[in-house]
């Protein structure tokens, strides 16, 4: 993020078409901007929803905003993330999963043991 500048992508998530499924905005950041910058940059986009997202030790930490106010959660702005996450971000064999962060949000942090964790749950 260099300039003021940040990179926003538009996401149709539960759909393999344009112009269909659910469109969410996605911002990933360097750090995290002020509440009221980020509830800005929401309305501007006046989608349902738009997520942003921090790189943390280990994984993403991720946040939502409709254009009026901040949500807890967003299920189709947490697909949209993940998808630029996995297409632009991360290494291609990582697995990643969803977990509570220390504060109660949720985020997508990176399994160390991907080879363990598979056969451990029965992930194919």
């Amino acid at each position: 993020m260099n300039s003021g500048k940040i990179s926003l992508f538009q996401v149709d998530a539960f759909t393999d078409r344009l112009f269909s499924g659910n469109p969410a905005a996605v911002c990933p950041l360097e750090q995290w901007l002020p509440a009221e910058v980020m509830q800005s940059i929401a309305a501007e986009n006046n989608l349902s929803e738009t997520a942003f997202f921090v790189r943390c030790p280990g994984g993403y930490e991720l946040r939502w905003f409709t254009p009026a106010t901040e949500v807890d959660l967003c299920g189709h702005a947490t697909l949209a993330a993940a998808s630029v996450i996995f297409k632009f971000l991360v290494e291609k064999k990582a697995l990643y999963a969803f977990a509570p962060s220390a504060a109660s949000a949720p985020f997508l942090s990176r399994i160390e043991h991907a080879k363990d964790c598979r056969t451990e749950n029965k992930i194919s």
